[in-house]
């Protein structure tokens, strides 16, 4: 029997164009198309002839196993994350689940959600910046207030993904106290909904009144640093070239 392979694809945001070159290929040439169902659904139209493995929410573990039982079959398979395999995605949990098969595990970048939404609205990220899930599923909501902290105080550019959903509704409110202690108020925040899929819209606000629009799991919201402004409908985070050249 030919030994299989398992691939992890970060298959960008959601649409066809912000998916890589590399991660597209290499879901063209595999067995099997693995991964949650919302992902799985995104890329099934494009992919009818490759054999699907979906599962829902909070089937991690049973879904990595699945695919490292077709692997053993012989198959070569490819696990999708949304955005890149390796953040927030399932890179990490199918490496460590593979570990000791033999069984090869690759993984493919993609694009993350941050950066498309960032281009969307302009240039955000040209500074140093961090990213931050308020799901507390995995992580202390402790821990994730200690790291709110540092990046506030750090004057980061700050990504939160994970922000608000229908049960956990009050981390987004107490993450905003936090940030109010070391940035101002003015502080530019965009706020990035469904980046690459149907539906996409962002909204260009301040930290003083961000919480006044719309948020939930599938946004991100963008917070800008002490030098981040927004003009001509562009939100810019300097990198610090006119201070250095003039221009």
């Amino acid at each position: 029997m030919n030994k299989g392979k398992i691939y992890v694809v970060g298959i960008g945001p959601g649409n066809m164009e912000d998916i890589s070159v590399r991660a597209y290929r290499i879901l063209k040439k595999v067995d099997v198309i693995a991964g949650y169902t919302t992902y799985v659904d995104l890329v099934r139209a494009e992919f009818q002839d490759k054999e699907f493995c979906a599962s829902g929410m909070k089937r991690e573990v049973d879904r990595c196993q699945e695919v490292l039982k077709l692997a053993n079959q012989g198959k070569k398979v490819a696990l999708i994350s949304s955005g890149d395999s390796g953040i927030y995605g399932m890179a990490g949990i199918m490496l460590e689940v593979a570990m000791d098969s033999e069984i090869e595990v690759e993984v493919i970048p993609g694009i993350t959600s941050t950066i498309a939404g960032a281009a969307l609205v302009g240039a955000p990220l040209m500074h140093d910046q961090v990213l931050i899930s308020l799901s507390d599923l995995l992580t202390d909501w402790e821990v994730i207030k200690r790291r709110l902290e540092a990046a506030s105080q750090g004057d980061f550019v700050i990504s939160l993904y994970n922000p608000k959903s229908k049960k956990r509704v009050g981390q987004i409110q107490e993450a905003r106290e936090i940030l109010l202690k070391y940035k101002k108020s003015s502080t530019p925040v965009a706020l990035l909904r469904h980046i690459g899929r149907k539906g996409e819209n962002y909204e260009l606000c301040t930290l003083e009144n961000f919480l006044d629009y719309e948020i939930d799991m599938f946004t991100i919201v963008l917070i800008g640093n002490s030098n981040s402004y927004i003009k001509n409908g562009k939100m810019i985070t300097p990198r610090g070239y006119q201070k250095k050249y003039g221009y």
